[in-house]
C-alpha cells in the first residue's frame, strides 16, 4: 500500500472520544480540568481544520508574496505567543521578539529551502511553511524561557547585578552571566529533545512522512535537518530577544532600569 489512508469526520470523531478518558481521570480525582479540556479540545480541532483548509489554498498559489506574506503572519503570531507565556516584559518585547523570529526563523528557513534542500522555486509553499512552522513552533518556546530568566534574574537579582556596576563593570560585563543563563535556559527544550530523539520517541514530522507513505530512512533524513535548523533558530532567536532586552533595560551611563521591567498578572 503507498500512500495516506484517508481519515474521515466520523474517524475524527472516534478519536475525540478518547478525549473522554481526561474527562473521567479530572472528574474522579476532582482536577478541574473538564472546562479547560473542553475549550482545548474544540480548539484544536477548529484550529488545525481551518489551517488544513487554508493550507490547501496557499499550496494551490503560483506567486511568492502571497505565500511569504502567510508565513509572516505565522512569525507575527508566533512572536506574539512567545509573550503570553512569559511572566515578565519590558515594553519593547513585542517588537525585539518580532525582530528575532524574522531575522532567525525566517532566515533559517529560507537558506535550508533555497540552500539545502534545493526547492525550485525556494518560496514553494508545500516545502516552505510546513518547516517554517516546525521551526517556530520550537523556536517561541526558547524565546519565552530566555526572556522569562533573563528578566527575573534583573528583577530578582538587580542586587547582584547593581553590585558589580558599582565596583566598576560594564553593563555587558554585568549582565553576561544573566544573558548565558537565560540562553542556557531556552535551549534545554530542543538539546533534550535531540537527545532522545530515535530512542524513546519517533519526532512528529517522520512519523507523518511514514503515514504519508515516504520512506523511513529519507524520512530520518529529513527529521535530522529539521533539528538541527530549529536548534539553530532556537539559539540565534533567544539569543537576540536577550540581548534586545538587556541593550533596552540598561541606559547608556550603565544603570540597570528596574522600573522597565513589568510583571505580568
Amino acid at each position: 500500500m503507498s500512500g495516506p489512508i484517508d481519515l474521515s469526520l466520523w474517524d475524527l470523531a472516534a478519536g475525540a472520544a478518547l478525549i473522554a478518558v481526561n474527562g473521567a481521570l479530572s472528574a474522579w480525582l476532582g482536577l478541574g480540568l473538564g472546562r479547560r479540556l473542553l475549550i482545548a479540545s474544540l480548539r484544536t480541532i477548529v484550529q488545525l481544520l481551518i489551517l488544513g483548509y487554508a493550507l490547501d489554498f496557499v499550496f494551490g498559489l503560483q506567486h511568492a508574496w502571497p505565500v511569504l506574506a502567510f508565513g509572516a503572519a505565522m512569525i507575527a503570531l508566533a512572536a506574539r505567543e512567545s509573550l503570553q507565556r512569559s511572566t515578565r516584559r519590558w515594553a519593547g518585547a513585542g517588537p525585539a521578539a518580532l525582530l528575532s523570529l524574522f531575522v532567525a526563523a525566517g532566515g533559517t528557513v529560507v537558506l535550508a529551502s533555497a540552500g539545502i534542500v534545493g526547492v525550485e522555486p525556494w518560496w514553494e509553499p508545500r516545502y516552505l511553511l510546513p518547516m517554517l512552522g516546525m521551526i517556530l513552533g520550537n523556536s517561541l518556546t526558547g524565546i519565552s524561557l530566555g526572556l522569562d530568566r533573563c528578566l527575573a534574574e534583573l528583577d530578582e537579582g538587580a542586587p547582584r547585578v547593581e553590585l558589580a556596576l558599582a565596583f566598576g563593570a560594564t553593563r555587558w560585563e554585568a549582565a553576561r552571566p544573566v544573558a548565558a543563563e537565560a540562553l542556557r535556559t531556552g535551549m534545554v527544550p530542543i538539546l533534550n529533545s535531540m537527545a532522545v530523539v530515535g530512542l524513546v520517541t519517533i519526532p512528529g514530522m517522520m512519523t507523518g512522512q511514514i503515514l504519508g507513505g515516504v520512506p523511513p530512512a529519507l524520512a530520518a533524513r529529513y527529521q535530522i535537518l529539521i533539528l538541527f535548523l530549529i536548534a539553530s533558530a532556537t539559539a540565534m532567536g533567544t539569543a537576540g530577544a536577550v540581548l534586545l532586552s538587556l541593550r533596552a533595560l540598561f541606559d547608556d551611563q550603565h544603570r540597570l532600569r528596574r522600573e522597565r521591567i513589568l510583571r505580568v498578572e
